[in-house]
């Protein structure tokens, strides 16, 4: 069995070979969103997504692959902010679920909010017809006990 590093040679010496098979053709069947598509290129690799990005060799010549495809014209160019952003990781956003359970959670209380406010409002019609009726009925000596 090999250890780590010898897997990660492996690894880099399937992407290169595969790289060296591929031709722009084939490159541009693969293009997702402005870059090569990882999980097409790990399945014809025959490794995990995770290797191209976890394994720094094969994330270089990924790169290299990519800026080299973008000067060739097969890849469109990066925006400023794709330039930017290229060494920064993401940044993770831990209030996104605890977001989205406040917005639905918000909806909810507002649709129940606006039932409210229509039995109220036909609750206080009720009211005032029956505080009519009844001064009325008080007035002419009919006031039940």
């Amino acid at each position: 069995m090999a250890n780590g590093q010898q897997k990660a040679q492996q690894n880099l010496d399937a992407f290169l070979e595969w790289e060296a098979t591929q031709d722009d053709d084939d490159f541009k069947e693969i293009v997702r969103r402005g870059q090569l598509n990882r999980v097409e290129i790990a399945k014809a690799v025959g490794f995990g997504k995770s290797t191209l990005s976890q394994n720094p060799a094969v994330v270089k010549n990924l790169k290299r692959l990519e800026d080299c495809l973008r000067e060739r014209g097969v890849l469109p160019p990066l925006t400023e902010a794709a330039k930017k952003e290229t060494d920064k990781p993401k940044q993770y956003d831990n209030t996104a679920n605890r977001k989205a359970l406040d917005s639905k959670r918000l909806s909810a209380l507002e649709a129940e909010n606006i039932e409210l406010k229509t039995k109220v409002k036909e609750l206080k019609g009720k009211l005032e017809r029956f505080g009519e009726l009844s001064e009325t009925l008080s007035e002419m000596g009919f006031m039940p006990r």
